[in-house]
């Protein structure tokens, strides 16, 4: 299955090193790695979060869900060193609105922030891992990426918000 020329320009463009990995159809990060046979916690979960009237992106690894009291703790803790108003709360996106404003597939999300507009925030557990694997936008093929590049590259914004499933 091809993906979006769009996205893989912007991989060229930033010079990422990528593979992609054509697989059956998988609507979920967890279905990617049974599918594939890939250890879940090496495959990404992109999940798009809203707080007050912002969008954001979490990204964990698939054998874990969101610890929201966390994820907050984290992203007001950022949001008060740069003199920002704390969220209130934070809750996933609505579907209208991500099929609206974002490429690719629902549950098919590429994590990359200039391409998505948003900011990303991965967990800390993604550093540990020499692989990961990402939405590319289609529900048949993910992104097989270095982890340092990616976290090179993308720069996002790392802590520790996940918990068992």
């Amino acid at each position: 299955m091809a993906i979006s020329r769009k996205i893989t320009n912007f991989l060229e463009k930033k010079a990422y090193k990528f593979q992609i990995i054509d697989h059956r159809t998988t609507y979920t990060a967890w279905d990617v790695a049974q599918t594939e046979k890939i250890k879940p916690g090496d495959v990404v979960k992109t999940l798009v979060l809203k707080g007050n009237n912002d969008y954001f992106v979490g990204l964990i690894p698939a054998d874990k869900k969101l610890d929201k009291t966390k994820f907050l703790k984290f992203i007001n803790g950022l949001r008060k060193k740069a003199g920002e108003k704390a969220y209130l709360k934070v809750d996933f996106a609505k579907e209208a609105w991500m099929k609206k404003n974002l490429p690719g597939k629902l549950g098919a999300v590429p994590p990359f922030k200039e391409l998505l507009k948003l900011d990303v925030y991965a967990d800390k557990l993604l550093s540990k891992k020499k692989f990961l694997f990402l939405g590319s936008g289609e529900y048949e093929a993910s992104l097989r990426i270095g982890a340092k590049q990616y976290l090179k590259i993308e720069n996002p914004f790392q802590g520790s918000f996940s918990q068992k499933r």
